[in-house]
Parts: C-alpha cells; sequence; structure tokens
C-alpha cells in the first residue's frame, strides 16, 4: 500500500508541473516576461498560487525552466548524429522534427525567440558555453560529412542557422504566413508539405541528393 501512495504523490506531483508549465508557456508567449502574472498561470494550471511556489520559487525559476525546457526539446532531436550517419537522413529527420515542433509546440518557439530579441536576459550563460559547445560538436561532424565527400564543403553552423530559421519561422511568424496563404490556420498537410519543401531546398543546397520519394510527394 505504501508503494501505491508513493506513486500517487509523485504522479500527482508530476500532474501538477506539467500544469503549471504549460500555463506558464501560454502566459509567457502572451504577455512576456514582465506581463506575465503568477496568479493568472496558477488559474490557469488550476491549482493554488502556494503551489506554484512550491514548485517554482518565483517567477524567474518557472521562466528559466520553460526555456531550457525549449531548448532541449529541440535539441533531442540532433542529439544522436554520427560521422558515420547519412546525412540526407539526419539532416531530413531533424528539419521534420523541428517542423513538427512549431506546429505542436508554436508558444515554446514564440517565448525563445521573445527572449533572443530581448538579448538574453536568461539564457546569455548558457548560450555561451554548453550552448555553444553543443553546436560545435555537431559542427564537428558535418564537417567529417563533408571530408567524406557526403555533401558539400558548406560551413555547417550557417546550416544550421538556416534550418533554425526555416523551420521556426512557421511557429514565430504563423499570422503572417496564415494571412499570404489565405488560410485560417495550418493544417497538418499543410506543415507537411513544408517539412517537404525544406527539406528538398536545404538538402539541395548542401549537394545532397533528394530522395526520389520525397520528389513525387511534392507533385
Amino acid at each position: 500500500m505504501a508503494g501505491k501512495g508513493a506513486y500517487k504523490i509523485g504522479k500527482i506531483r508530476l500532474d501538477n508541473e506539467r500544469a503549471i508549465l504549460v500555463a506558464a508557456e501560454r502566459e509567457f508567449a502572451s504577455r512576456g516576461f514582465n506581463g506575465a502574472s503568477m496568479n493568472r498561470i496558477a488559474v490557469g494550471a488550476g491549482v493554488p498560487r502556494t503551489n506554484v511556489h512550491y514548485y517554482f520559487k518565483n517567477k524567474e525559476e518557472l521562466y528559466a525552466k520553460v526555456l531550457t525546457d525549449v531548448i532541449q526539446m529541440w535539441d533531442n532531436s540532433f542529439n544522436q548524429i554520427t560521422s558515420e550517419d547519412d546525412p540526407a537522413e539526419a539532416l531530413e529527420a531533424y528539419i521534420r522534427a523541428k517542423v513538427a515542433y512549431s506546429r505542436t509546440n508554436p508558444l515554446a518557439s514564440k517565448i525563445f525567440a521573445s527572449e533572443i530579441l530581448h538579448g538574453a536576459p536568461v539564457l546569455s550563460n548558457y548560450l555561451k558555453k554548453d550552448y555553444r559547445d553543443w553546436l560545435r560538436g555537431k559542427a564537428e561532424i558535418m564537417d567529417s560529412w563533408v571530408a567524406q565527400g557526403k555533401m558539400d564543403p558548406i560551413d555547417p553552423f550557417y546550416l544550421i542557422f538556416m534550418i533554425w530559421a526555416s523551420t521556426q519561422h512557421y511557429a514565430d511568424f504563423e499570422v503572417q504566413v496564415k494571412t499570404v496563404l489565405g488560410k485560417q490556420r495550418l493544417t497538418a498537410t499543410d506543415f507537411e508539405i513544408i517539412a517537404n519543401n525544406l527539406t528538398h531546398i536545404i538538402l539541395k543546397g548542401c549537394g545532397i541528393k533528394v530522395r526520389q520519394e520525397l520528389l513525387e510527394d511534392q507533385k
């Protein structure tokens, strides 16, 4: 019975934390860090404000958690690449994952963009050390693909920047995209078309052969 009780308490804690983070994501995305209210986050999560402070001692800590979760989500889709991988498969998988996140987690992208536009006050130290090291590691693998003749001699940093910019565009500038395309909302099919086109453009730009199925999907 004690085991079941501990499990129940643990599940309640995880559920509460998740509800708070979801509510915080909505609040930070719509109002920014300065305009966000811990009280509104508590109401949105359906928990007392004291519960929010039990899990996160202040707004700064909650905001930092939201941001680091965003980065971890994005990085996990590119963490396992190796020099032995086929860059066509690895890059397509990364592009598709990032496009999928723009569809399923658009608020996360908007919060990250706002943080960067404000000079990265919370993420500055992380970007200067840990994230730079992560990016350098991926760049080294891409350089090895170039050395093996698997892709054209492009600068890996600019390639990654391009992937970030083009995939996150559909979350950060969703209103612009929908307006130009004359759509009320972007559907799963729309995001599949987006992923197909970005994959085609980026792989061709890297001198990588595009698989035939992808070309047929765009007809």
